[in-house]
């Protein structure tokens, strides 16, 4: 059925802003924390004082087809090369790695530069790799200095712990304590500590009493509030820190993948196993098949021509055991897919995995050869056309299989970026539409595209042109008027 596109949805390349408070915010959880007495402050100074120097800010440019926009991120430093990691949401994945420009490493408290150059980002950490220029090496103290000289104990709860946070660019990027006591530890897959309050910033180090270092903190949890006003008598709000974060992976589950540098921009080669829609087992099916005492994954679907299929997997199986080792029980239980996916990212292009699955009510062995995972968005080819007014985006493997059509024979183009008040932005074509026709030609390749839409771009004459485009399973034609 043919359907008329309407409105549009705004579009920004930006990184996360800090929350904002509206109204009177009350905490939801009834559980509170009664402060634990801090480490004695007596040597918290000679140990602050070499630890962050093994943290930076780095910022760089994400250089779109209309702005520069700069983006920060904290890193820490892992090695005497001047490598620092950054955590994994430093980089929109939907951002082309020639889009990323001038990296620039600053040292805590300064507000002068160095250059940088990005190194690529390691798909089973997920962090991105930054190597600072040899000017400033010398100031610069590996993370792993102050890493465990033993093997330590656990944290245990109520354990005594300190981090750094950095301040903003307007102030130099000026460094600053946070201390708490551990509150939990989960694996999240990774073993991870939960502290009390907000404990360091995102991707800088995590410490002990004695400055030993325990962790590096990720992502923060979002804190769920009830927001009572005059015109809505409550509604919930999670509200997230972005600058600051109470969870920290535990060292035991940094320290072996410091040598996990990419060796190219991309993270290339990288594993591909080919499965989609990995879900948890269900605890009643579990029960019913014997299966309440491990975990297991479901395989919705094997996708056509992967490395999955030509090992025989089929939808529907379930997945029980990897290389001979049983699916460890994690809480919740949706943890199981992060696991299996990272078991695989763990892996690379020609290794053989051994998969343990059950079909129906028979135990089968199966041996996958992983391939190299097919082209993804940040590698595909894109060109933008300034007098329509968009970006044409390659379509991709992984643009088939979202828009559930045979990802092994892509056709037409998605529009990654629509300039505002532009001609195509006017007729409604919005970004992550699928092009399937120009001007009534089927377009089979992105080639075919540029070479289609380069045509309509020199032609100053041309009143308009006209494009099939499909958004969410239904189909517009849109008439752009160029005149």
């Amino acid at each position: 059925m043919i359907h008329s596109f309407s409105g549009r949805r705004p579009h920004s390349r930006g990184g996360p802003r800090r929350f904002a408070r509206r109204g009177l915010l009350l905490t939801f959880t009834a559980l509170t924390w009664t402060s634990l007495p801090a480490a004695n402050t007596a040597d918290l100074p000679a140990l602050w004082a070499e630890r962050v120097k093994s943290v930076v800010a780095v910022e760089y440019m994400t250089v779109t087809e209309v702005e520069r926009q700069p983006s920060v991120s904290m890193g820490t430093v892992i090695d005497g090369n001047g490598t620092i990691i950054l955590p994994s949401g430093a980089v929109d994945p939907r951002t082309a790695l020639w889009e990323l420009k001038d990296f620039k490493v600053y040292l805590p408290g300064d507000a002068a530069s160095t250059p940088g150059e990005y190194l690529g980002q390691d798909a089973f950490t997920g962090w991105h790799f930054v190597r600072a220029s040899e000017k400033i090496r010398g100031q610069l103290t590996p993370i792993s200095a102050f890493a465990p000289k033993t093997p330590p104990r656990a944290p245990a709860l109520a354990d005594f712990v300190w981090g750094i946070g950095l301040r903003n660019k307007d102030e130099d990027f000026a460094p600053y304590i946070l201390q708490s006591n551990l509150a939990l530890v989960q694996s999240l897959p990774q073993r991870t500590g939960i502290a009390q309050q907000e404990v360091a910033a995102p991707g800088l180090p995590v410490f002990n009493r004695d400055g030993v270092l325990v962790g590096l903190a990720q992502a923060s949890f979002g804190q769920s509030f009830l927001q009572i006003s005059r015109a809505n008598r409550g509604s919930g709000v999670i509200l997230i820190n972005v600058e600051e974060s109470s969870a920290f992976i535990l060292a035991e589950e940094m320290l072996p993948h410091f040598g996990r540098i990419p060796k190219q921009p991309s993270g290339r080669p990288l594993a591909w196993l080919g499965t989609y829609g990995l879900q948890p087992m269900d605890r009643e099916v579990a029960r019913f098949l014997n299966l309440s005492a491990q975990s297991a994954v479901v395989v919705s679907e094997v996708l056509e021509g992967s490395p999955a299929e030509k090992a025989g997997l089929k939808d529907r199986d379930i997945i029980l055991q990897l290389d001979g080792r049983p699916l460890p029980q994690f809480k919740p239980d949706r943890v199981i897919v992060s696991h299996v996916e990272r078991e695989i990212d763990r892996h690379a292009p020609g290794d053989t995995l051994a998969l343990t699955v059950l079909r129906g009510t028979e135990r089968i062995e199966l041996k996958a050869v992983l391939g190299e995972q097919p082209k993804v968005m940040r590698e595909a080819e894109r060109k933008f056309f300034d007098r329509l007014g968009f970006t044409a985006r390659e379509f991709v493997y992984g643009d088939g299989i979202e828009r559930r059509v045979k990802p092994t024979e892509p056709t037409g183009i998605i529009v990654h970026h629509v300039k505002s008040s532009s001609p195509v932005a006017i007729a409604g074509l919005r970004q992550e539409d699928w092009v399937k026709e120009i001007d009534g030609v089927e377009i089979k390749t992105f080639k075919d595209a540029v070479v289609k839409l380069d045509e309509i771009e020199r032609d100053q004459a041309r009143p308009e042109f006209v494009l099939l485009v499909s958004r969410g399973g239904d189909t517009a034609v849109l008439r752009v008027k160029l005149r």
